[in-house]
């Protein structure tokens, strides 16, 4: 075998997934290793010039004018946003089952596409980060890993709440309704879903999952500090990654417009969050008489409203530079987010949207790291009242501290890069 080995990293089309694919990327590329992306069609252009190779793929029909980054989800978001006011219990039938269709639907579409590529790759290792099965991975013939980059509530366990609900651990008063609702909304998505993915010569799916366990690695991506104790323990070919954070993104000077006193806070809701104007204009009103300074990462709609005096921002901001510089960090609790803010050393204030974003935000609160506030109806002393109870609190910033230094000195990206290059020359299960 030779010393460079080809390893195909397959992340869902969304930022998340990528950049946490791309962290771990990069560190096996800077090994030698041939990295290529199976990317949606819309990143062609970005992964190149961070020295991946890119194989594009496309989730539907390709559109009649050129799309953004990521424009599919931005387009999905938009139009189903006035879902995330409802509570999480609702959401099951009007956004996340559709959310699932969706992606279910583009897995189907691109099925051929993601054959061919494998077939034509020749991989050492197939890496997914993807929420859903693409029967491809599994009948490719190649040694392939998984990983979870959202919220470890995915991997189900009866002793930790039920995933998308951001229900607290220590109440299980709502588990069992949340869980029959699931079951009742997406039985017969799933059920038809499990039979094309056994058309396609996969194995079934595991009953009411999208996805299979790998038979060599698998990788959840979660801070230590904030795991969950679960009831069953997990397959030993499942390995914690801490933090994975990249180190692509270009260096940040600070601006004149922001030297001064007060705290420096960053504000990120992400490129879907952010793309919501009214949320961001009352975020921007309710911090505008704060003493405090935000560097804001304003997202796609950064046209559509202005910043108050004590900020400054940009449609797109270099994040894991900026995290170093900051007190505290405001987002909407996307894993990779949480996770650096962990590997940063920093408390957060998290305002969740969807999907894994409101178990984030309910773990932070409920183990002290950071305090969950209801996104659209928070008023604004509870916002400004949670950064700066954060900012005092001494013990939690010396404990944060204490987690970055320790995470930094062993970083996620080279663990999993090991896992996955023991992967690729033996071509056996990988166990902890």
């Amino acid at each position: 075998m030779s010393d460079q080995l080809t390893i195909v990293f397959f992340p869902e089309a969304a930022y998340g997934p990528t950049n946490n694919c791309v962290g771990i990327g990069n560190a096996l590329r800077q090994r030698g290793h041939r990295v290529v992306f199976a990317a949606e069609a819309s990143y062609e252009g970005t992964l190149e010039p961070l020295g991946f190779e890119e194989a594009l793929v496309s989730l539907a029909e390709p559109p009649e004018e050129e799309q953004e980054v990521g424009q599919f989800w931005k387009d999905f978001i938009r139009d189903t946003s006035p879902e995330f006011r409802k509570p999480t219990i609702e959401q099951l039938d009007t956004f996340i089952k559709p959310t699932w269709q969706a992606l279910l639907d583009g897995a189907q579409y691109c099925e051929p596409q993601i054959k061919g590529l494998f077939e034509d790759l020749q991989p050492d290792v197939i890496v997914e980060d993807n929420v859903l099965c693409f029967p491809a991975v599994t009948t490719a013939g190649k040694p392939w890993a998984r990983i979870v980059s959202c919220n470890p509530l995915e991997l189900k366990d009866p002793g930790i709440a039920p995933v998308f609900s951001g229900y607290a651990q220590g109440d299980r008063s709502g588990w069992g309704e949340f869980r029959a609702e699931y079951d009742r909304t997406h039985r017969d998505m799933w059920t038809s879903y499990d039979q094309w993915v056994r058309e396609q010569g996969a194995q079934g799916l595991p009953d009411l999952e999208f996805i299979h366990e790998s038979p060599y690695l698998n990788m959840y991506l979660y801070p230590g500090e904030a795991d969950y104790t679960r009831h069953n323990p997990l397959a030993p070919t499942w390995h914690r990654l801490d933090t994975c954070v990249r180190t692509t993104d270009a260096t940040f000077e600070m601006p004149d417009a922001l030297h001064g006193d007060g705290a420096l806070v960053y504000l990120s809701l992400g490129s879907l969050g952010s793309a919501d104007v009214d949320l961001m204009k009352s975020i921007v009103s309710a911090l505008a008489d704060s003493p405090h300074r935000f560097i804001v990462s304003r997202g796609p709609q950064h046209t559509e409203y202005e910043l108050a005096d004590n900020m400054w921002g940009e449609e797109f901001l270099p994040q894991t530079s900026i995290l170093r510089m900051v007190d505290l960090i405001i987002t909407h609790g996307g894993n990779n987010t949480t996770t650096e803010g962990f590997y940063f050393g920093k408390p957060m204030v998290a305002l969740p949207l969807f999907w894994d974003q409101y178990d984030n935000a309910q773990r932070l609160d409920e183990t002290g790291f950071g305090v969950r506030i209801p996104t659209y109806t928070f008023e604004p002393e509870q916002l400004r009242g949670a950064i700066d109870r954060l900012l005092a609190d001494t013990d939690l910033r010396s404990r944060m501290t204490a987690i970055g230094e320790r995470h930094r000195a062993n970083p996620g990206t080279h663990k999993a890069a090991d896992l996955i290059e023991q992967l690729g020359r033996t071509g056996a299960p990988v166990t902890r």
